[in-house]
């Protein structure tokens, strides 16, 4: 199957909206970036949109140093009923996607299917490490002039989401790194990797390394209030690494829930985990090595305080031992 041509032949139009997932990281506006490219060379004038500030952020300082045009949407009406959206690095009916009033046409993603939806075309690999190397597939089947900074956005993609490929890593990750490396331009990809954080990060990851409770070989911690969501998944990847564990799960409490992220190292299916642990209360599921999730406070306009938030933390942690099976 060539997936580009399905991908073409199932937009009615010469315009297109190109989706991500709410608050994207480098993995989605990259493969986006990348789609959107490959659009405009088939006639087809493509709109990156996302919900979520990525303000402070070295998703941010990619789209700045690529120079990709991106748009925030924060509200459903800002699109009609006859827009078509494709969706990259998501899909519809996640809770980690605001649903637009247009059609979701089409779906590119790496994430396990949660809900059936019936799109136009759908690429979805839960098996492939990150969502940019089956967008970089595109290009190389078909034979397909990239640009340098296209490269860039895809290989740095891979990168982030296969944590430098040492996570969810398969043959078609491996290919399109090689061959993506060999065309990107590294000056910006050493200037990505560095100089990232933020002072307020900062405080983050303090607020996180003092609420740290490990039990058994799982870490739990709170990055504080309102924490960013790729901020949340950056302190979880980083308390992974800590001798002896082998699940970790950061939290943040925000105006209207608490936001999840959770990693293993391999010892425990995050997504299953994920889902299980929070079915009834929230929302949650990803890939084996990371997954996210989210418990709403309740109705809206209900008055939470910080017992309730302190409740709610424990329920998490109590949730999520007895899913992985731990005895305390």
């Amino acid at each position: 199957m060539n997936y580009l041509e399905k991908v073409i032949s199932n937009i009615s139009g010469n315009k297109v909206y190109i989706q991500t997932h709410n608050f994207p990281d480098p993995d989605a506006i990259a493969c986006a970036y990348g789609l959107q490219k490959l659009l405009e060379a088939k006639g087809i004038e493509a709109q990156i949109c996302y919900k979520g500030s990525i303000e402070h952020t070295v998703t941010a300082k990619m789209v700045k140093l690529l120079g990709i045009n991106v748009r925030e949407y924060n509200n459903p009406d800002e699109f009609n009923e006859k827009d078509e959206i494709i969706l990259v690095d998501a899909q519809k009916g996640n809770s980690n996607i605001i649903d637009m009033n247009g059609q979701e046409i089409i779906c590119i993603d790496h994430h396990p299917v949660y809900e059936e939806v019936n799109y136009r075309f759908s690429d979805i690999r839960p098996e492939v490490g990150a969502c940019a190397s089956i967008i970089s597939s595109y290009y190389f089947i078909n034979n397909i002039n990239m640009p340098k900074d296209v490269a860039t956005a895809l290989l740095y993609g891979i990168k982030m989401d296969t944590a430098n490929m040492k996570r969810g890593v398969t043959q078609l990750d491996l290919d399109m790194f090689y061959k993506l490396y060999m065309s990107a331009d590294r000056d910006i990809l050493t200037d990505l990797d560095s100089s990232v954080l933020h002072f307020d990060d900062i405080k983050a990851y303090s607020n996180a390394f003092s609420t740290i409770d490990i039990v058994g070989d799982i870490c739990f911690a709170s990055a504080g209030p309102d924490c960013k969501e790729s901020l949340i998944a950056s302190i979880c990847d980083f308390t992974l690494t800590l001798d002896g564990i082998g699940l970790s799960i950061v939290y943040s409490p925000k105006e209207d829930g608490i936001k999840l992220s959770i990693r293993s190292g391999g010892g425990y299916l995050s997504g299953v985990l994920a889902m299980n642990a929070l079915r009834g209360i929230g929302t949650g599921g990803g890939h084996d090595n990371m997954a996210g999730g989210f418990i709403p406070y309740g109705k809206p306009g209900n008055e939470i305080t910080e017992e309730d938030i302190k409740e709610l933390e424990s329920i998490i942690k109590q949730r999520f031992i007895e899913e992985s099976g731990i005895s305390i």
